[in-house]
């Protein structure tokens, strides 16, 4: 921590406090609390997260990046609404903002609709940095607002052109990676820090492309992804997700991320079978999200550095 000493305790004694107050949170719900492994055999497979290998006599194995597919086989069993609270691991992942080890709270929520789950994850952000206000945008309204960008119909050539023209450059290859990738550039480098200035903003219904691990559903024209994430001065603290339960999709979705990693010269990594089986058995109806616990820390404390807010930062643990 890069703070003097007494203030550095003081935070560390706050975070316990908040610690308690979390789970607190969930205790009151009948959320039950859950210790999925941090060492998994298959992988968290995304094409822009790269995990932390563990080596061993039976092979490699991996850091997670998420208790999500634990979690969901608990799920396909009958264990009914859970929470992890814990630590999770991203290679390569270190600013001001990101640690390659950092605390998350996860939870999934069964017979809730995608708006309650919303609600629910503001009131749990709302413990952390007081009553906020909200409000609701989708992506395509998001775009059209801050960009007057229809991200639907706007050509490959005119996203680039919009990311010039604003004095932002494009990084080398990024023509290879396809729309999404210069959608993600203009969401991250012109939208994002204009988010959230004097309340919290819920970004929802995300492109189809960017679904990840939630359903899609028809709104108008546009097939979208019952996706949120949650931003507050610019900092996204939620991502959140009306869970895939199809087997077979998922694992198309895992195929393709695989093929992505390859593309951009990254190393495919194991699917998990286990998981699949899970969903293959039945996953129940669910709602599911994860929440960055200490950059709710950072903000809570009015710090621009997650370094400060927890024990050791990655660089001296």
């Amino acid at each position: 921590m890069s703070t003097p000493q007494a203030e550095q305790i003081k935070i560390l004694r706050d975070r316990s406090d908040m610690l308690t107050t979390a789970r607190n949170f969930f205790l009151q719900r009948n959320i039950l609390e859950v210790d999925c492994p941090l060492i998994t055999q298959a992988a968290s497979i995304d094409a822009h997260i790269d995990l932390i290998k563990v080596l061993d006599e039976q092979g490699t194995r991996y850091l997670h990046s998420s208790p999500e597919y634990g979690m969901k086989r608990l799920l396909s069993e009958g264990i009914g609404d859970i929470y992890q609270l814990g630590h999770v691991f991203r290679h390569g992942e270190q600013s001001l903002k990101h640690n390659p080890e950092f605390m998350m709270a996860e939870w999934y929520r069964l017979n809730i609709s995608f708006e309650q789950m919303i609600e629910e994850t503001v009131e749990f952000i709302r413990l952390f940095i007081g009553d906020l206000p909200f409000h609701i945008i989708s992506y395509r309204d998001l775009f059209l607002k801050y960009t007057s960008l229809d991200y639907l119909h706007a050509t490959h050539q005119e996203l680039y052109n919009y990311l010039t023209t604003h004095e932002v450059i494009p990084y080398p290859g990024i023509e290879l990676e396809g729309r999404d990738a210069l959608l993600n550039l203009i969401l991250g480098s012109l939208i994002e820090p204009q988010l959230g200035k004097n309340e919290l903003c819920v970004l929802a219904y995300y492109p189809s492309s960017q679904a990840a691990l939630a359903k899609t559903c028809q709104r108008g024209d546009e097939t979208a992804a019952e996706r949120f994430e949650i931003y507050y001065k610019g900092v996204e603290l939620a991502n959140g997700y009306h869970e895939l339960t199809n087997s077979t999709e998922q694992r198309q979705r895992f195929i393709e991320s695989n093929a992505f990693r390859l593309q951009l010269g990254k190393e495919t990594l194991p699917i998990d079978e286990l998981f699949l089986k899970a969903l293959e058995k039945g996953l129940p109806d669910c709602c599911g999200v994860a929440v960055g616990f200490d950059r709710l820390m950072m903000l809570r404390h009015n710090r621009n550095n997650i370094a400060d807010v927890i024990p050791f930062a990655w660089d001296i643990a």
